[in-house]
């Protein structure tokens, strides 16, 4: 995980109000630009690297769900802050031998690519505590480095996925590669809204596009995001 700087632990809470408030705003103005109803995107606050009374602040001030991209550091934050009712959501590359610390933590994971990781995650998801909500992280671009199931090998996986006991799953996520146009973003965000609405016809529960970062959540928000994962704009750089 690294070390973190001091500037982490003591972010002041009007900054941190402030960001929020303006991701919001521009949440809200996407929103209403593309025509669609207010409210109708979430917005998943990315406290990787940050400490856990950050996110507490963050609760303070009306954030209730938050990403995560280790499992370790997911846990160890979920305990030290376990008398607030947050919603945990595992949003990074997942390692097989990660996948029970996962499944015990998480209410949602949005970075399935691998049928052997749903399988484990079904398997290890605790019995009282209901369907681990999955989605399914999809390439949208060329990257080596991205994750993700290409585009038509999802629909496969989709089926597997949607038949494991102890998992809802409830749709796709992407993370494209960055593009500085609205245009240029708009492209992949596109393809995964039409890749979904096809999978829709057999799969009917599929309701959640998680895509849309700091960078580019007007992009994602117009062409049809359920959830924007926001890290950068809302507790600053990240520090390693």
């Amino acid at each position: 995980m690294g070390n973190q700087l001091p500037y982490d632990a003591t972010m002041m809470p009007t900054e941190l109000k402030r960001n929020i408030s303006e991701v919001d705003r521009r949440i809200r103005a996407a929103e209403e630009a593309a025509g669609r109803p207010a409210g109708c995107v979430s917005l998943l606050a990315v406290s990787k690297t940050k400490p856990s009374e950050l996110v507490r602040q963050a609760h303070g001030l009306g954030l209730r769900a938050f990403g995560e991209n280790y499992a370790q550091e997911m846990a160890e934050k979920a305990a030290a802050l376990a008398d607030l009712p947050l919603s945990w959501h595992f949003i990074g590359p997942i390692q097989s031998n990660k996948t029970s610390v996962i499944a015990e933590v998480s209410d949602w994971v949005h970075s399935v690519d691998r049928l052997k990781i749903a399988r484990r995650l079904s398997e290890q998801r605790p019995d009282g505590k209901g369907p681990l909500n999955v989605l399914v992280q999809v390439k949208t671009s060329d990257e080596d480095s991205k994750s993700g199931v290409e585009p038509d090998a999802a629909p496969d996986l989709i089926a597997a996925i949607s038949e494991l006991p102890g998992l809802a799953l409830r749709g796709l996520m992407t993370i494209p590669a960055p593009a500085t146009s609205q245009a240029a973003q708009s492209e992949p965000f596109r393809q995964l809204k039409v890749l979904m609405d096809h999978l829709s016809h057999s799969v009917p529960q599929l309701d959640t596009l998680s895509m849309g970062m700091s960078g580019d959540l007007e992009a994602a928000v117009g062409e049809g995001a359920s959830i924007v994962r926001i890290g950068t704009d809302i507790f600053g750089a990240r520090y390693n």
